[in-house]
């Protein structure tokens, strides 16, 4: 399990998905997102824009992030 710190109160998932290393830009993020294989807490996420907050948990095959607030 990785963390992801941010400074904000959320982050878009697909910033997270950028931030994090796994898209290289925008579009693949999207691409990603859209394939069904990203989840969030569990569930399948289809949504670029969704509002993703501390202790969030993002997985994308075997890997899974944690979002926490940077003090």
């Amino acid at each position: 399990m990785k963390e992801i710190h941010i400074k904000t109160e959320y982050i878009t998932l697909g910033q997270l998905l950028k931030l994090s290393g796994i898209a290289s830009d925008g579009i693949s993020a999207k691409l990603l997102i859209k394939s069904g294989n990203v989840l969030v807490n569990g569930d399948v996420e289809t949504r670029r824009g969704k509002k993703i907050r501390c202790n969030d948990q993002i997985r994308f095959e075997d890997e899974l992030f944690v979002v926490k607030n940077e003090d």
